[in-house]
């Protein structure tokens, strides 16, 4: 897993290029939320990696599938295995730009959007999500909430569990990007 992960962080890296102004992080957080009348499912995937370059504002991260925790493990059982098929399609991937008046030298909160792909259960779609970068000493930290409609991943969701799950979850990202040594 440790190789696929690697593989898929250095076929992001051509396209964020070789240049000073590269920041990452190795323990970005995602999470996702799916409510019901019948169930809330929540999960948090605490190990996402990530690389921004201030130059071109492009951004990419990768989280693992199995990476999620769930507060009861049989939801993750089915989470890998019935759903997202973690044993096929390993992880999800985004790649994107970002557009709005970020001065990454300079201290401050600065909204932005990101147009680019997510690439989840292989199936990649376009997306513009928004979200808020704050700079602060040197260190760059992006807070996103958006919303995934599994259909559009091709998640299908068994009839006899239909409402227990949403169509739709939120999603919301949580990373800290440091200088690249």
């Amino acid at each position: 897993m440790k190789k696929l992960t690697l593989l898929i962080v250095c076929s992001i890296i051509p396209l964020i290029g070789f240049s000073q102004k590269i920041y990452k992080t190795t323990s970005g957080e995602i999470s996702f939320f799916s409510t019901t009348p019948v169930e809330d499912i929540d999960a948090v995937n605490k190990k996402v990696k990530g690389i921004i370059n201030t130059e071109t504002k492009e951004i990419a991260f990768v989280s693992t599938i199995i990476g999620f925790e769930f507060k009861k493990p049989l939801m993750g059982e089915h989470f890998n295995e019935n759903y997202m098929e973690s044993d096929k399609y390993k992880t999800s991937v985004y790649k994107g730009k970002m557009y709005g008046d970020i001065d990454f030298k300079k201290d401050g909160k600065y909204p932005v959007t990101s147009k680019g792909t997510l690439k989840m259960h292989g199936v990649e779609k376009e997306r513009e999500i928004k979200g808020i970068i704050t700079i602060k000493g040197g260190k760059i930290s992006l807070k996103s909430e958006f919303d995934v409609k599994l259909s559009d991943h091709n998640i299908k969701i068994p009839k006899m569990v239909m409402k227990k799950i949403a169509e739709t979850v939120k999603v919301t990202v949580n990373m800290s990007f440091e200088p690249k040594k």
